[in-house]
């Protein structure tokens, strides 16, 4: 490995921007038994952070037997008229288990916001913006379309799942933009995988994905043959969110990276798939 060896002291020089705040829970919704939505506010006076990106991820502290590390979540949206952050949890574990059983009106401490998120300047693409999203995978992509539709675009929304019963939050990215679905039992959408989608078929001008690896793989095989522009969310595991663990080690073009600072988010040119 080709990483160099960051001290927590020079890890918080580094990224001196980033804020660790107590926020307190204002909303849950449970969508099933596997995910949760929490909206939360600034336990404090203070507003959110500035420019929080689409695709920037928080670590969220757990305060729960044999729970050490913070957990790793994308940002799912941002209200800064309601100085609100949501949160799309995925039960992977005791620690997303704990928050998706937090109620409102409890606190917990959030690191943020971390990353580098996706590309929102669109001017030198022509063509379709097709956003497309599996399992929790989804949870970035709606931010990303209401900034992408608040700039003017009309981003198109591709959502795959196993069931009608795991797809998420269908209703509000139809707020945002078209929705286009793929479920493997036929039971919503077009029968199959997402890559299989009419949603592909016609000129695009992007494609930006975030899901299961074998997904995104395929999603960016599909952009390399029509010659679109990719850019795709990384799910490595991530521990400490700052490039110090090395759990979340990528292999690019440009050698092994950590994807919590040099991602989550890359163009696919720069990824050895």
């Amino acid at each position: 490995m080709t990483l160099k060896s960051y001290n927590f002291v020079e890890l918080n020089r580094k990224h001196h921007m980033k804020q660790v705040k107590d926020f307190t829970i204002v909303e849950t919704q449970r969508y099933n038994d596997m995910y949760s939505r929490l909206r939360l506010r600034p336990a404090d006076s203070a507003g959110l952070p500035e420019n929080i990106l689409p695709g920037q991820f928080v670590q969220v502290a757990v305060e729960t037997p044999g729970v050490f590390l913070r957990r790793p979540i994308s940002v799912n949206d941002v209200d800064y008229r309601s100085n609100t952050i949501d949160l799309l949890v995925r039960k992977a574990g005791k620690g997303t288990e704990a928050l998706m059983n937090m109620a409102e009106g409890e606190t917990v401490n959030v690191l943020l916001p971390l990353g580098n998120g996706f590309t929102t300047d669109m001017t030198c693409f022509k063509g379709r913006i097709l956003l497309v999203g599996g399992g929790v995978g989804v949870a970035p992509l709606l931010y990303l379309g209401k900034v992408l539709r608040d700039a003017g675009h009309s981003p198109e929304f591709l959502l795959g799942a196993r069931s009608e019963r795991d797809l998420l939050q269908v209703e509000e990215f139809e707020k945002v933009g078209r929705v286009h679905l793929s479920t493997e039992d036929g039971s919503a959408g077009e029968k199959g995988l997402v890559t299989g989608n009419s949603a592909f078929s016609g000129e695009l001008g992007m494609i930006y994905c975030c899901g299961p690896s074998p997904m995104m793989k395929a999603v960016a095989a599909i952009a390399r043959e029509k010659g679109v522009a990719c850019e795709v969310s990384l799910e490595n595991m991530m521990a400490c969110g700052l490039g110090a663990c090395l759990c979340c080690v990528e292999n690019t073009v440009k050698g092994n990276v950590c994807v919590c600072t040099e991602g989550p988010v890359f163009n696919i040119e720069m990824l050895n798939w």
